[in-house]
């Protein structure tokens, strides 16, 4: 694994196990990515390529804004992250349970 490899591995965090990404992954064969907030588009189709052994059709990336939660009486924030929709192109799937 050379160094460009190693630095597109650590672009994904986790990936989201919900609801709706399930229905995502159905319905559009996209699956949903926690990636660093520095994370480019190009940057995030390299490391599901990389890591997944998959093709990459697009990528959509989104801001999530932290909440504002309370804590008694201090108010606290949550930080910001960002999230990214991977599409696959057809025949490609990616099995989070083998993984």
């Amino acid at each position: 694994m050379n160094v460009m490899e190693y630095q597109l591995a650590s672009v994904l965090e986790s990936p989201i196990i919900s609801e709706k990404s399930t229905n995502v992954a159905e319905k559009y064969k996209q699956f949903v990515f926690k990636v660093q907030k520095q994370a480019t588009k190009k940057q995030v189709k390299g490391a599901v390529e990389i890591m997944f052994g998959v093709e990459v059709d697009s990528v959509q990336v989104l801001n999530v804004k932290g909440k504002q939660k309370k804590f008694g009486r201090s108010i606290g924030q949550r930080s910001d992250w960002k999230k990214a929709y991977v599409k696959l192109k057809p025949g490609h799937d990616i099995d989070f349970s083998a993984s």
